[in-house]
């Protein structure tokens, strides 16, 4: 069934009714659209389009569907219908006769789709702010559970200064902070009601469209129909943080990879989400967070399309925008299958307090403690800088950590040099003088983590 049929003669071409057909994908939206013509249906009954009688009969109708939909969700693709619209006022016809052609009234498919997109994607932001949420307390356990572990900071990939894996996880908690922050951000502007914006120009029935929108769970109503029905500002927008959200989860990603690697041996992750080679025997491979690292393709390929659909769209509605959903639709999936896993992986992850340590000592990551030690005994830092670099080749030449070098080698280049430089330089020393706020200081960690626990309600 279409619902445009009076104006054409003879009967679509087979390969183009599949090709236009949208139902194998905006099904999901059976509860929203709904939800969304039930409010649509109360709204004509104040305008007299309907009597109580038939608008409580068309609404018991689409509750009873959307109980046969919640029981066989895949009932719906059974069909041939054109869309998720289309399906549902075929059943409901079928449920209540020809009653059930009246709720189409002052609607347009132009409104409605928009209307179910945005009451969708109010749905999804809730779910991904709980998962991410999920995901920094796993961050904060595995901090605390591991908070006096020194490992080396890398710039470059080349370690660079001692830092704590405590402040490695902090890090991660900042970027996923910002991403709640910016689906906070899209709902302010997503929570707005398109319905009754009719195909570009408005409805001529007399709407109370900003009963109609809180009716629905919106904040307001738009003011212009023709922008209405051909925004999809909040597909990118969500789009645009899904793909930076991803971004992290992929650095998160490639960090583990890392630390898991033999070569760094800093962690240890758990059977359970790794898998063996089919020719290796000894091989535990880190499946899970390489399948994290590469879904952040597919969603920034998501974000480029629905870009590039939208360039040079002219106003107002063009099937087009059809494209809107599937990229949409599986980019936020992948996007809280990955929250999901990333929490997964923290969960029953293992450090290696040793390998840690060694590293941070091996990499010379206290060479700029001697700079500044250099520095507060009077010497500019451009020379201490010169002196620190020349110390840590000759240490590298000698095979030794700075810690293990002589004074007397330490005096050759600098007489400012005493012995108390072994205590400036040591990686305890390193961690406590960056005390500044956001520093990797062991007493400004605490005070991260514990405000970090009473935002998230950890008790």
């Amino acid at each position: 069934m279409s619902l445009w049929g009076g104006r054409f003669l003879d009967e679509s071409n087979e390969i183009f009714k599949k090709f236009n057909a949208s139902l194998p994908f905006d099904y999901v939206l059976a509860k929203e659209d709904i939800f969304a013509s039930i409010a649509w249906s109360k709204s004509l009954l104040e305008v007299g389009v309907l009597t109580q009688e038939e608008q409580k009969k068309i609404e018991s109708a689409l509750i009873f569907l959307k109980e046969e939909i919640h029981n066989n969700p895949k009932k719906i693709l059974e069909s041939d219908y054109e869309d998720i619209h289309s399906w549902i006022e075929a059943n409901l016809i079928k449920k209540i006769g020809e009653l059930g052609k009246k709720l189409h009234t002052g609607r347009s498919r132009n409104d409605q789709i928009t209307t179910d997109l945005k009451l969708w994607c109010k749905r999804k932001i809730f779910v991904l702010l709980d998962s991410i949420i999920n995901l920094q307390k796993n961050f904060i356990f595995v901090a605390e559970l591991n908070y006096d572990i020194i490992m080396p900071g890398y710039t470059h990939l080349q370690r660079a200064q001692p830092i704590t894996f405590s402040y490695w996880c902090l890090a991660y908690i900042q970027m996923l902070k910002r991403d709640a922050s910016r689906l906070k951000d899209i709902l302010k502007r997503l929570d707005v009601s398109p319905l009754g914006s009719g195909a570009l120009s408005g409805t001529a029935w007399n709407i109370n469209r900003k009963k109609l929108a809180i009716l629905m769970g919106f904040n307001s109503e738009t003011n212009n129909a023709l922008d209405s029905v051909s925004d999809r500002d909040y597909v990118i927008e969500l789009l645009s943080a899904s793909s930076i959200s991803m971004t992290h989860l992929s650095r998160f990603s490639e960090d583990l990879i890392f630390f898991n690697s033999s070569e760094a041996n800093f962690i240890e992750l758990s059977d359970s989400i790794t898998s063996g080679s089919s020719l290796m025997p000894q091989k535990k491979n880190p499946d899970a967070l390489e399948l994290i690292r590469s879904k952040c393709g597919r969603v920034h390929g998501a974000l480029v399309s629905i870009l590039v659909i939208l360039k040079s769209l002219p106003l107002s509605y063009n099937k087009d925008l059809q494209e809107d959903k599937e990229g949409l639709f599986d980019s936020l999936k992948t996007w809280h299958d990955s929250l999901s896993m990333a929490s997964l992986v923290l969960k029953n992850i293992k450090l290696n307090r040793s390998s840690c340590r060694q590293a941070a000592e091996k990499g010379y990551s206290n060479a700029t403690e001697i700079a500044d030690y250099l520095v507060k005994k009077g010497m500019t830092f451009r020379e201490a800088h010169n002196i620190s670099g020349q110390l840590v080749l000759r240490a590298i030449n000698e095979k030794k950590s700075l810690n293990d070098l002589d004074l007397s080698i330490f005096q050759k280049y600098s007489t400012l040099i005493t012995d108390d430089i072994y205590e400036n330089i040591t990686l305890e020393a390193c961690l406590e003088k960056r005390s500044s706020k956001g520093g990797v200081a062991p007493n400004e960690i605490r005070k991260q983590i514990i405000k970090e626990k009473e935002r998230l309600n950890i008790l």
